[in-house]
């Protein structure tokens, strides 16, 4: 029988565990993107190749995170939606410019309308525009939708609870048994992959979740046997992708985005609870935390990086080379990551947020300063991605 988790008088404002789970999330999305651009290893890419449902857990996250900054303060949505666009607007316009940039200079078709939409956050609405100047950048359409939602769900009358963390569990398998009625792949990818409002339930379970952990009201949930339930979801994904077509609907390509919203959940409130129990865990410390700040912007650059690499040395061959290819990727695009986050994430963002203070107008509750997630983002210091 589970016990509820004795919650502690004072709660952190930081949860700095779920930072460090941040980066672990943006991993696998570097690893799927190696596997499928660069080369495939053993026992990695097999684990990884639907390691695209990073973005899943991102979005949970972010619910998560927003909810438990803002858990009872009415928020000027004016002050609200600037800080959120400081936090993912400037690397998003620097790394759309970049990602443009190395087309041109390699030949290849420049997305000029894709990019035109993607700097308002509007390229996921549609079908023809959703990847953007910068393929990875779509998530930070999704999560700017979040964002716009995220004031009206402070609302007594609005606030998500325990009735709507069911039901976003539910939306996945309905989502995705739904998808039979589209026949085009291509089509139904879009609708059910990349289109905000599909993705929302994802961000509401997150959001739904964090009041719930403050107030205790959820079981203590062990951080290892849940885990190893995220692995085994992945793990089952290896045999249904040799049976199924990433095509057909019932494939894994669409389910391991829609279908794994429940565990991550468990997951990130597992996170948490073991900072509430036992501050400073493994996670939560700082090279690890460190690794998490730079997670969004090694999650925008790393497949800039990969272009121009494979364009001029091609393929590598299969096993050793390949294997030193991926760290050699790897490394280089996280400490070109690591320089935008410290150089001109973190600088822009603090000269965008920290403008002089409006009065307050009567029955506006000023939130508690601490720092926000980002897009695929958690709170600075703390966590999240878009």
């Amino acid at each position: 029988m589970t016990t509820p988790l004795r919650i502690p008088p004072a709660l952190p404002a930081r949860l700095p565990s779920l930072t460090g789970l941040r980066f672990l999330a943006a991993l696998l999305v570097v690893c799927y993107h190696l596997s499928r651009q660069v080369g495939a290893l053993p026992v990695l890419s097999p684990l990884a190749w639907y390691g695209r449902s990073g973005v899943t857990f991102f979005f949970v996250l972010s619910g998560f995170v927003l909810a438990w900054t803002y858990p009872d303060a009415r928020v000027p949505a004016r002050r609200f939606y600037r800080r959120r666009l400081a936090r993912i607007w400037p690397l998003h316009a620097l790394t759309t410019g970049a990602s443009l940039a190395v087309y041109a200079a390699l030949g290849a078709a420049v997305p000029v309308t894709a990019a035109l939409w993607s700097l308002p956050l509007l390229h996921p609405w549609g079908r023809g525009t959703v990847m953007g100047g910068n393929p990875a950048g779509w998530s930070l359409g999704d999560e700017a939708w979040f964002y716009l939602l995220f004031p009206l769900l402070l609302r007594p009358r609005l606030r998500p609870g325990a009735r709507t963390a069911v039901l976003c569990c539910a939306a996945g398998p309905l989502l995705w048994l739904a998808g039979s009625a589209v026949a085009d792949p291509g089509l139904r990818s879009w609708l059910l992959d990349y289109l905000p409002l599909s993705r929302t339930p994802q961000f509401l379970l997150g959001a739904a979740l964090a009041p719930a952990v403050r107030r205790g009201r959820l079981p203590a949930l062990p951080v290892l046997p849940t885990a190893l339930a995220v692995a085994a979801f992945h793990l089952a994904l290896i045999p249904w992708h040799h049976a199924v077509p990433d095509p057909a609907w019932y494939s894994p390509y669409t389910a391991s985005q829609l279908l794994s919203a429940p565990l991550f959940a468990a997951l990130v409130t597992a996170t948490a609870q073991a900072d509430l129990r036992r501050p400073g865990g493994p996670l939560g410390r700082r090279p690890w935390t460190l690794l998490g700040d730079w997670s969004f912007a090694w999650y925008l650059v790393h497949e800039i990086t990969f272009r121009p690499w494979l364009h001029r040395h091609g393929h590598p061959a299969p096993g050793l080379s390949t294997a030193t290819t991926w760290l050699l990727l790897a490394t280089a695009s996280l400490t070109l990551a690591a320089a935008l986050h410290h150089l001109v994430e973190r600088p822009l963002e603090r000269l965008l947020r920290d403008r002089p203070a409006a009065p307050r107008s009567p029955g506006l509750v000023r939130p508690r300063p601490v720092t926000e997630p980002t897009g695929h983002h958690l709170p600075e210091g703390s966590t999240s991605l878009t």
